[in-house]
């Protein structure tokens, strides 16, 4: 196998480790989150900026936890991880709430998710480790 087979596979695992882990993230916040909705009074406003907080740190836990090891190609992987997040998160949150539908909101969510990554991945592949 070549040098460059063999990025080409730290890359790949690397994206779905991430997304893996940012959905895993991302699934246990929501549920959190509609429990405390469920047993308290939150305004409505404040639904959308929580949802787009757990996502930011769900990317970035995602690609800070898969690539701080990593130590190479931290855009574009980050990038990826963003991604595959939102297709993902799509998917199953489309499937639990029986609706499928295209629509600007969604290449909104992947171009927002698609630079948390980046810059994620920029961040943690350059990160030191201090002693």
């Amino acid at each position: 196998m070549t040098k460059h087979m063999r990025n080409n596979l730290v890359v790949l695992s690397s994206v779905l480790k991430g997304s893996g882990i940012a959905v895993s993230i991302t699934l246990i916040l929501i549920l959190l989150f509609a429990v405390i909705i469920k047993l308290t009074n939150i305004p409505d406003n404040f639904i959308m900026p929580i949802n787009q907080f757990i996502k930011i740190l769900s990317i970035f836990l995602g690609c800070y936890l898969t690539l701080k090891k990593v130590q190479q190609k931290g855009l574009v992987t980050g990038i990826l991880i963003g991604l595959v997040y939102t297709a993902l998160a799509y998917l199953i949150f489309s499937i639990l709430g029986n609706t499928f539908s295209l629509d600007a909101s969604l290449f909104i969510d992947m171009g927002f998710a698609m630079l948390i990554g980046g810059l994620c991945g920029i961040f943690a592949v350059n990160k030191k480790i201090r002693n």
